[in-house]
């Protein structure tokens, strides 16, 4: 296993992520101008006490994680004790490789490090109930028409499922995911 706070420590903060030149780097901007934390999550948040680190698998090319990770960076915002690192899945297989969706290295991949830098459970790649419509019918639709109902599924849902599973795993002291 790779030493993981390492990995943490050399990756770039969502900040950084933002400002650097990437493929669909308008989208993520405005991602994250648009992304607002409902109260009752932040509240929720705003509870937490121990010290958080989220070590996120991904690359500037995927939706899910232009949907997810800008939400994710707002609540982190907000409560100073999780900070958030991303790191290239592609240029670290050694983690993702450890983090597998079934066989597949989905992503994002969103480890969650107590404060010492332990693992204590992951979240991804997408919140359970639009993995399950993927697997059950969206990989029967055409690439353009899945990719589309996904989009509008992150749309109206506002960023409140993929934040209540991350808060879930985080307050239960990261459980492994169970496999969708």
């Amino acid at each position: 296993m790779a030493d993981l706070k390492q990995k943490f420590l050399s990756g770039e903060t969502f900040a950084e992520f933002l400002v650097r030149p990437k493929r669909y780097g308008d989208f993520w901007q405005a991602q994250y101008n648009r992304a607002k934390i409902p109260e009752d999550i932040l509240a929720r948040a705003m509870k937490l006490t121990k010290q958080w680190h989220l070590l996120v698998l991904s690359e500037d090319w995927c939706g899910d994680s232009i949907n997810q990770l800008p939400l994710i960076a707002r609540v982190m915002e907000s409560v100073p004790c999780i900070d958030l690192r991303i790191i290239s899945r592609d240029a670290n297989l050694d983690v993702m490789d450890d983090h597998l969706t079934g066989r597949s290295r989905s992503i994002p991949a969103i480890i969650l490090l107590d404060e010492g830098f332990a693992e204590k459970g992951w979240w991804g790649p997408r919140p359970a109930p639009l993995q399950k419509w993927v697997l059950e019918t969206g990989l029967s639709l055409p690439k353009e028409e899945r990719y589309r109902e996904v989009r509008t599924w992150y749309a109206r849902d506002h960023g409140r499922t993929v934040l209540t599973e991350l808060l879930d795993k985080i307050e239960s002291n990261g459980v492994e995911p169970a496999e969708v």
